[in-house]
């Protein structure tokens, strides 16, 4: 399939302007989004050169940003986190990107991921499988919740954060019983692109923006994982939670999840 592959050189042309804009330029003033949520001054300047670039290159495609919210509508739309672990970015720790998706209607159809930090690119195109630096990477073959690694999201923030927290901390709990590790890591972007590469097995948000998931969500399909909902059905913008993990796994974590779920 090339449907979507033509797409790529512009799509990785925009996350290289947008990495070397976070490598050499600093966060500049913060600007509040709510209680303890914040984004830099570079996440609006990265936002808005990266939509520049791809409307004057792909005018019939829609853009969504996280921070500046849709710009153009169409069947086809680009969907950019500019900087994905804004607070990581902020206090020096690598452990962030620019995640770049492409959606065709629902559906999850490229992803452009790089962590300028690490020194990675992730890229996956619907039917082409996924690869970090041009490699091919696959999911692991994990079959049992004893043996995984697993990442989790960041705890919430913000208005009703105490209620979302409820169920986010009786994951943990459960998973810290039953993982072998378990890991926050602040980039929903990166915890997906590793889930394809192997570094975990599953990468579990209790919540769904689709500037943190698209680009993560094609490039860990396309590696071979499942990407769905609580309740099993395929994860979709318009999913109430995003659970991203190796086949074999995928039963036991949603049987988890949904424990968790009505316990809340």
């Amino acid at each position: 399939m090339s449907e979507y592959r033509h797409l790529l050189p512009v799509a990785g042309a925009a996350v290289a302007r947008a990495a070397e804009m976070m490598r050499h330029r600093s966060p500049g003033p913060l600007t509040a989004k709510g209680e303890r949520d914040f984004a830099t001054q570079l996440d609006y300047e990265i936002e808005r050169e990266v939509r520049a670039f791809l409307q004057a290159a792909t005018p019939e495609i829609g853009f969504l940003g996280e921070e500046d919210g849709v710009h153009a509508t169409g069947e086809m739309q680009w969907v950019l986190d500019p900087i994905d672990g804004t607070a990581n970015f902020v206090r020096g720790i690598p452990l962030c990107a620019v995640s770049l998706g492409l959606l065709h209607g629902d559906d999850a159809v490229l992803g452009v991921i790089e962590a300028p930090f690490l020194g990675n690119r992730y890229v996956a195109t619907r039917g082409n499988g996924a690869t970090v630096d041009g490699k091919p990477i696959r999911v692991s073959d994990t079959s049992r919740l004893s043996d995984a690694v697993v990442a989790i999201g960041d705890y919430a923030v913000g208005s009703d954060a105490a209620s979302k927290n409820r169920a986010r901390l009786a994951l943990t709990a459960r998973l810290a019983e039953a993982a072998q590790r378990v890991r926050m890591t602040g980039t929903a972007a990166l915890d997906l692109a590793w889930l394809a590469e192997g570094r975990v097995d599953a990468a579990l948000t209790l919540s769904n923006h689709p500037w943190d998931m698209t680009g993560g969500a094609a490039i860990a399909r396309e590696a071979g994982a499942v990407v769905i909902d609580r309740d099993g059905t395929n994860h979709c913008p318009r999913s109430s939670v995003t659970l991203g993990v190796t086949p074999r796994l995928a039963q036991e974590v949603v049987a988890l999840v949904g424990a968790v779920s009505s316990s809340d």
